[in-house]
């Protein structure tokens, strides 16, 4: 069995790691521990500290004690508002800590582009205006050509965490750009493992989404290889693992 842990902000769609879990199907688990994360907002100040070093470094020894051979940082907002060299620190940080391969779900969205062999996106974030063009640059600090970039407007992911199908959809398609070979959906509070083969037959491209693409990060990180299509695009295909 190989264990992979994340680290998880709150309490949102924590739900979708062990339906993701289900999908793979295999002898692969995915504990999940929850951090602190202070005051819940999409607030460039109060992301930096929600992603803190000591509020990461809290939760690895409950996931050491779960046999995780990796950890992932699953935020993608409190870890790119760091920018790309605070995000690689903050890894950095993260991997001392808990002894551990590590990484974020920011690095994750840049890792699979690379697997994908896609490079012009479009982002549909539920995040403020300000905070979705963070992730854009961050983006583009990875090599990406972001060609468009629609944030929603929610500030809080409790808010993020009601959302369902039709929203997730809406958004998605209010988000695409006609010339983007993928659309990203970037908040692990947003509930997507059930639907990212359904956005990928609806927008007629790769639909990379928060949480899919963390659980699709640890695996690289252990040299793990899964076939899961329902999980999307990412997971159809056999990776070619970079670690």
């Amino acid at each position: 069995m190989t264990a992979l842990g994340f680290l998880y902000p709150g309490h949102s769609a924590e739900d979708d790691y062990p339906r993701i879990e289900m999908l793979i199907d295999s002898d692969i688990r995915l504990p999940v521990v929850h951090t602190d994360i202070g005051e819940d907002a999409h607030r460039v100040d109060a992301l930096l500290e929600m992603g803190a070093a000591d509020r990461l470094s809290a939760g690895v020894e409950e996931l050491r004690l779960a046999g995780a051979e990796a950890v992932v940082w699953a935020c993608t907002s409190a870890s790119f508002v760091f920018g790309w060299d605070g995000a690689h620190e903050q890894v950095r940080s993260l991997a001392v800590a808990a002894g551990l391969p590590a990484s974020s779900t920011s690095f994750a969205f840049a890792h699979a582009l690379r697997e994908l062999g896609v490079s012009r996106v479009a982002v549909a974030a539920t995040y403020p205006a300000d905070v979705a063009e963070h992730f854009s640059a961050f983006l583009k600090s990875a090599g990406a050509e972001v060609l468009s970039v629609r944030g929603s407007g929610i500030i809080t992911a409790a808010e993020v965490g009601t959302w369902g199908w039709d929203e997730v959809l809406t958004m998605a398609r209010a988000g695409d750009h006609p010339e983007a070979e993928a659309v990203l959906l970037p908040d692990t509070a947003l509930h997507t493992a059930a639907y990212v083969r359904d956005l990928e037959r609806e927008l007629g491209k790769p639909v990379l989404t928060a949480n899919q693409v963390t659980v699709w990060e640890a695996l690289r990180l252990v040299g793990r290889r899964v076939n899961a299509p329902e999980l999307g695009s990412l997971f159809a295909k056999e990776p070619v693992v970079q670690v």
